[in-house]
């Protein structure tokens, strides 16, 4: 169910005993990504940590018998992105960039934070959109977006573009390294991205 103001995102209820935990965002991506190439429906996945995981709530210290009697269990929306022609699913963010320090950089949100940031503050892994974030700041600028990034106050800004789309694309003047969830893909001179809306049921 999207998310809506005022609408419960998830609760308690009863667990898949095929539940798959995983330890964070990359290998929640290499599970889903797996059932993908084989045809097989998406398992229930239990997040132990990670971005998607932060972003729902979930606790520090969990483990997989929490989440196997206490978890709260949603369902969310996963990210896709086409590199080179090759779909490639994401659970919680795509980071497109040649460095911090110079040239544009992009970032696909569904989770709201990625590692110590919070990147896309109003970015909800159940409302059906993605929260997309790029621009090509100068050096001073660019200090003082990351002094700002912990508290989610270096947007609005006039040299950050902020859309939230349920598909959008992006081409780069050079080849540009795409990360999924954390790691790098793909280096492309092009993409596409769109979310796949309450695909995906996770326990935290």
């Amino acid at each position: 169910m999207t998310v809506e103001k005022g609408v419960d995102w998830g609760g308690t209820g009863p667990v898949p005993e095929d539940l798959v935990v995983v330890d964070g965002d990359a290998a929640a991506r290499a599970v889903v990504a797996a059932a993908r190439a084989d045809g097989r429906p998406l398992p229930t996945l239990g997040l132990l940590g990670g971005d998607l995981a932060r972003t729902l709530g979930g606790a520090r210290a969990a483990d997989a018998a929490r989440l196997r009697e206490a978890g709260t269990v949603a369902t969310v929306d996963l990210g896709v992105a086409v590199l080179d022609g090759v779909r490639h699913p994401f659970v919680a963010h795509l980071v497109a960039r040649r460095g911090w320090w110079r040239g544009p950089v992009l970032a696909v949100m569904n989770a709201q934070f990625l590692g110590a940031w919070d990147v896309a503050p109003r970015a909800h892994p159940g409302d059906g959109r993605l929260d997309v974030l790029d621009g090509d700041l100068g050096l001073g600028d660019r200090w003082k977006a990351r002094s700002r990034l912990p508290a989610g106050t270096h947007v609005p800004h006039p040299g950050i573009a902020q859309r939230r789309v349920a598909r959008w694309e992006a081409t780069f003047a050079r080849p540009t390294p795409v990360r999924l969830d954390g790691e790098v893909v793909a280096t492309v001179r092009a993409l596409e991205v769109e979310v796949e809306a309450d695909v995906l049921t996770v326990v935290v």
